[in-house]
């Protein structure tokens, strides 16, 4: 027997005579068996921590609804579509989270403060009907059925809401305008009304109360200066307008150069009537950088209609050389624009210097809901016009975007320059640029000219009228040439740069492609240009179904799947299409200057105490 046989038989007989001894558990199976104690406990440990998760949670993430969905015994087909139906649950019920949080921002942000007369607040005074006018449709037009205008205004895309609408009129004829009128517009190529015009004359010529939205170029200026005239002719032949009266009209806009511009408009037309016979009607042009002593001496001639900016319309106010008694019509064009340029203030001191009710008029072409709500709480019973988007861009313009990088630009703009021929408008943000650029083509030997908010008031006008007249090729500019003024030869629109905002955007690409002809815009970008802003322009080309460059196409949204949600497209705060209210820029921007205002005044209240 060998040493190992007599080992293990001696194992054997002392373990029959041990009663505690222990058997030999191999390593293996030991660990085996720790592993399966450890699993118990772990197993007892979760299920009580997901009891608890019951009771403190008891909606299910999407990660539990696919993974609790029935598995055993159902096709793979059917498992699919289970599945499918719980995501689409799972990502309605984050729509609806996303509504609910967009509508508390849009509620913390509304004005509280209604855009009223001190007078009528203070009395509690709330206008229920809108103005009466001695206007009124042809009678075969007014007996026509609501299916034939709502056909009418869905073949030229308008969009009306409001109570009691009038109806759509296709002819200057059938809007009841002398003759005078028509011809003068005959020659200047005006012969049919644009979809603005069809629908907008009617309900201005009502007296209604309006919210004009309308691409750049569409004809919006008509739509307030031609019923403008039509009623101080009215009062005119009714009972003339005598020294220091007046004005029954007054048209507020933001810049020096749109109010020139909208004065000539208006001019032009009324010398048409006073040729032909009817009444002389007189205009004024309330403007900074011209004289004070001129406007006032035309103020005591008595006066039908005004053109203001708001800063010269501020001061003739204050000092009484201008009132508003007697004025019944008030139209804030670019309203939006002014609003953002902090004349909102302004605006409200405006309205407190009217001593009865008016017809109330908004126009522009990007007006964001948060706006039309602010404007809606000054009109009575209001008439919303809309042809197109509001913030659209026009669709007559071929869209160029081109990555340069910033120190070429200056050197590529001569190359752009050869796409069209001349005049061609180029746009800068910042007033030194500008100036650069406006030498640059100087010594190029290229005809052009400069305006922005530092150059006098002379050479603004210089500038603008050698343009129009194409004695200049190229005008280089601020954004103050960006807001309604009409260039109706312009080919071309060069952004030198990207602006900051997707608002200014459209209204600079909106001086080419005017009165149904074509244009083209180029912009330069580059790395410097704000991420936010260049979602909001890919997003725009691709609603005007125009060519996206890579730079361009290589962006995503973080919440690309948010950006069109319930009836709100983009930004419901500045009209942007590439985010939502959650993630916008300027109104961030927004609250941040409060809040510092707010610190700032704070501080200044105690320093001035303590002095």
């Amino acid at each position: 027997m060998d040493s190992y046989q007599r080992k293990r038989r001696y194992q054997e007989e002392q373990s029959s005579d041990d009663d505690n001894y222990t058997p030999y558990i191999p390593l293996k199976e030991r660990r085996k068996m720790e592993l399966e104690k450890k699993e118990k406990l772990l197993k007892k440990k979760s299920n009580t921590v997901e009891k608890v998760k019951e009771v403190e949670k008891p909606e299910k993430t999407k990660e539990e609804l696919i993974i609790s969905a029935p598995v055993p015994n159902v096709s793979l087909l059917d498992q699919h579509s289970e599945l499918k139906k719980i995501a689409e649950a799972v990502k309605e019920s984050h729509y609806d989270k996303q509504l609910k949080e967009e509508e508390k921002i849009l509620e913390s942000i509304a004005e509280r403060k209604a855009l009223m007369a001190v007078g009528e607040i203070a009395k509690g005074i709330v206008y229920t009907e809108s103005i009466k006018t001695g206007w009124t449709p042809p009678r075969y037009i007014k007996n026509m059925p609501e299916e034939k205008f709502h056909k009418i205004r869905k073949k030229w895309h308008i969009l009306v809401e409001g109570s009691d609408i009038p109806p759509p009129i296709k002819t200057f004829k059938e809007m009841k305008f002398p003759r005078p009128i028509i011809n003068a517009l005959k020659k200047k190529g005006i012969v049919h009304p644009t979809p603005i015009q069809i629908q907008g004359l009617p309900a201005v010529l009502m007296g209604r109360d309006m919210i004009g939205i309308a691409f750049t170029g569409s004809g919006k200026t008509l739509v307030f200066t031609l019923p403008i005239i039509m009623f101080s002719l009215e009062q005119e032949k009714a009972l003339p307008f005598q020294r220091n009266e007046g004005p029954f009209g007054l048209i507020v806009v933001p810049s020096r150069e749109l109010a020139r511009q909208t004065y000539d408009v208006i001019t032009y037309l009324t010398r048409a009537l006073e040729a032909d016979g009817f009444p002389t009607l007189r205009t004024s042009l309330c403007i900074g950088g011209s004289s004070i002593k001129d406007q006032t001496e035309a103020m005591k001639r008595g006066v039908h209609m005004v053109v203001a900016t708001p800063g010269r319309l501020m001061d003739l106010l204050d000092k009484k050389i201008l009132t508003l008694d007697t004025c019944r019509y008030l139209v804030l064009d670019e309203a939006d624009r002014m609003i953002d340029m902090g004349f909102e203030e302004d605006v409200r001191t405006i309205f407190s210097y009217f001593k009865s009710q008016r017809q109330t008029l908004l126009f522009s072409a990007t007006m964001p809901k948060k706006i039309q709500n602010f404007a809606k709480s000054a009109l009575v019973l209001p008439v919303t016009v809309n042809v197109g988007r509001a913030g659209a861009a026009n669709l007559d313009v071929i869209q160029e975007v081109e990555y340069v990088k910033q120190e070429a630009k200056i050197v590529y703009l001569l190359e752009c320059l050869q796409k069209t021929p001349p005049p061609v408008l180029i746009f800068a943000e910042k007033k030194k640029d500008v100036d650069d650029i406006h030498e640059y083509l100087l010594l190029k030997g290229v005809e052009a000219v400069a305006i922005h908010g530092d150059k006098d008031q002379e050479e603004r006008v210089h500038a603008v009228q050698g343009f129009r007249q194409a004695v200049k090729d190229v005008l280089v500019a601020t954004d103050i040439a960006s807001k309604g003024l009409d260039f109706p030869d312009v080919q071309h629109v060069v952004n030198f740069d990207m602006p900051e905002d997707i608002e200014n955007y459209v209204h600079r690409i909106g001086r080419t492609g005017r009165c149904g002809k074509t244009g083209i815009a180029t912009t330069f970008i580059n790395k410097s240009c704000d991420e936010s802003v260049l979602l909001d322009l890919k997003h725009l080309l691709l609603e005007a179904k125009q060519k996206i460059p890579p730079v361009l196409a290589a962006l995503q949204a973080d919440n690309e799947e948010y950006l069109e949600l319930g009836d709100e497209r983009g930004c419901a705060y500045c009209g942007g299409l590439g985010h939502r209210i959650t993630e916008c820029p300027k109104l961030e921007a927004m609250q941040s200057k409060q809040a510092g205002n707010i610190g700032r005044r704070d501080y200044l209240a105690h320093g001035s105490a303590d002095w």
